[in-house]
């Protein structure tokens, strides 16, 4: 058995997680990104970027120990295949990152900071697997967004109302 159950687990979570969050993507027309189904709500444009984004997370966490949102880079698609490549890249990124550390290297600490100050420190190891998690929430965010929209929501853990091609 490897010593890299943790590490492994996580990157077959990505994996996993990975053919839904990209049909959601490239069917996000730049033309909708304003949308926002209640004032309270974050703009269409904003959740697909956070969809796109997270897995930059992941790379962030092991490779440099903190994200600190006052110097997070918001990155800005002027198209739909854009925001694609973004998203390509930086899940390409967060596998690499993942298959270069072992179970026991997300022990390390990491910090969330907001202006050099910690908002909090927890385990890499814990960070990774909260960030997983609140990639697909905000995926499926995405798909309550996409249905109020008449975009097609493609099958996820089964089939959709628009693809039971499952």
């Amino acid at each position: 058995m490897s010593n890299n159950t943790i590490v492994t687990a996580y990157l077959k979570e990505l994996e996993a997680e990975y053919t839904a969050s990209h049909k959601c993507l490239e069917r996000i027309p730049v033309s909708l990104f304003s949308y926002k189904p209640h004032p309270k709500s974050m703009e269409l444009g904003y959740l697909t970027l956070l969809v796109a984004d997270i897995p930059l997370w992941v790379t962030m966490m092991i490779q440099e120990g903190e994200i600190d949102l006052a110097k997070y880079k918001r990155f800005e698609a002027k198209t739909t295949e854009e925001m694609v490549a973004r998203f390509e890249e930086n899940f390409n990124g967060a596998k690499k990152a993942l298959g270069n550390v072992t179970d026991e290297d997300l022990n390390a600490p990491f910090s969330l900071k907001s202006q050099g100050q910690v908002l909090f420190t927890q385990s890499k190891m814990e960070g990774v697997g909260s960030t997983i998690n609140h990639w697909v929430h905000h995926r499926g965010q995405l798909t309550v967004y996409m249905r109020l929209n008449e975009i097609p929501v493609p099958s996820i853990y089964g089939p959709s109302a628009d693809d039971r091609t499952f």
